[in-house]
C-alpha cells in the first residue's frame, strides 16, 4: 500500500512541478505589482522585485484614486460593462435561438460567419468606424462605445449560446407552441431558463472584456468625464518619468473589481464553459 502511494506520488511529481510553475508565472506579476504599490518611488527603483522594506506607502492608493479620477472612470466602466452585458445577452440570445431552433435557411453559414467574426482584428475597421461615429455624434459618448461592444462581442456570445440551445429537446418548445405560446414566449419562458448557465458565462466573459477594453475606449472617448477605467492610466504618464509606486497602486485599483468578480463566480464560470463545450 505504501509502495503504491509512493509510486503514485512519483508519477504525479512532474504534474505538480508544472502546476507550480504555472501558478508562479500567473501570480508572480500580480504579487510584484502589489508589492510595488506599497513602496515609495525611490524604493521601487532600488528594490523593484522585493518586498517593501521602508514601510507601507498606503498613500499611493489615496493619491492614485484622486489623480486617476477613479470615482468617475469606475462609474463609467460600470455603465459600459453592465449595458454591454445586457445588450449582448439579448442580441446574441435571440440570434442563437433563431439559429438553433427556427430552422432558418443558411443557419450553418451564419454560424460560421459568427465564428469568423470573433477572429477579425478590430484595427481593420477602426478608421472608417471613427469617421462614421463622428458624423453620428457618437464620439465622446458612452453609447457609441457600448454599441461597438455589442457588435464586437455578440458573435462570440451567439456562438456560445447556440451550443447550449441545440441540446435542448424540441418537445419543450412544441408543447409551448401547442398551448398557444408565441416565439418570444418560447424564448423567454422556455429557452432562457434552460440555458441560464450559458447566459451567465457569456455575460461574465463579455463584462470582463468590456471592463478591460482599451483600444476603442481610448479612440472614441477623449473628454475626462466620459473616460473609462482603462484610460485612467494616461493620468499617471509624466513627460520625463513616472511614479511606478503610484502607477502600481492605480493598476491594483483597476483590476480589483475584476478579480473579485471572477473569484466570486469562478465555479459557475468554469461549469458554464465546460457544459457549453460538451454540448456543441
Amino acid at each position: 500500500m505504501i509502495r503504491r502511494r509512493s509510486r503514485r506520488v512519483r508519477s504525479l511529481a512532474p504534474n505538480y512541478v508544472i502546476l507550480i510553475l504555472l501558478v508562479v508565472f500567473s501570480l508572480g506579476p500580480l504579487l510584484v505589482l502589489l508589492s510595488n504599490s506599497l513602496k515609495s518611488p525611490g524604493e521601487v527603483g532600488r528594490n523593484p522585485l522585493g518586498l517593501p522594506r521602508e514601510g507601507l506607502a498606503w498613500r499611493n492608493y489615496v493619491e492614485a484614486w484622486r489623480q486617476g479620477d477613479y470615482a468617475v472612470t469606475i462609474r463609467n466602466s460600470l455603465i459600459v460593462s453592465l449595458s454591454t452585458i445586457v445588450g449582448v445577452c439579448l442580441i446574441s440570445g435571440l440570434a442563437a435561438f433563431a439559429l438553433a431552433k427556427l430552422n432558418l435557411p443558411g443557419a450553418d453559414a451564419l454560424t460560421m460567419y459568427f465564428l469568423v467574426g470573433t477572429s477579425l482584428p478590430a484595427q481593420l475597421f477602426l478608421v472608417p468606424l471613427y469617421f462614421i461615429w463622428a458624423r453620428l455624434h457618437l464620439v465622446d459618448n458612452l453609447l457609441g462605445v457600448i454599441i461597438i461592444y455589442w457588435a464586437v462581442y455578440s458573435p462570440f456570445a451567439a456562438f456560445l449560446l447556440r451550443s447550449y440551445m441545440v441540446s435542448i429537446p424540441s418537445d419543450f418548445e412544441d408543447a409551448a407552441r401547442v398551448d398557444g405560446a408565441s416565439e418570444w414566449q418560447v424564448f423567454s419562458r422556455i429557452i432562457v431558463p434552460l440555458t441560464w448557465p450559458g447566459f451567465l458565462t457569456a455575460g461574465l466573459v463579455v463584462g470582463l472584456w468590456a471592463w478591460n477594453e482599451f483600444l476603442f475606449a481610448v479612440t472614441f472617448l477623449h473628454r475626462p468625464e466620459v473616460m473609462t477605467v482603462t484610460t485612467s492610466y494616461y493620468n499617471f504618464a509624466g513627460r520625463y518619468g513616472r511614479d511606478w509606486g503610484l502607477t502600481s497602486a492605480a493598476a491594483i485599483i483597476m483590476i480589483f473589481p475584476v478579480v473579485a468578480l471572477f473569484l466570486a463566480l469562478q465555479r459557475r464560470f468554469i461549469e458554464g464553459l465546460t457544459e457549453g463545450g460538451l454540448k456543441t
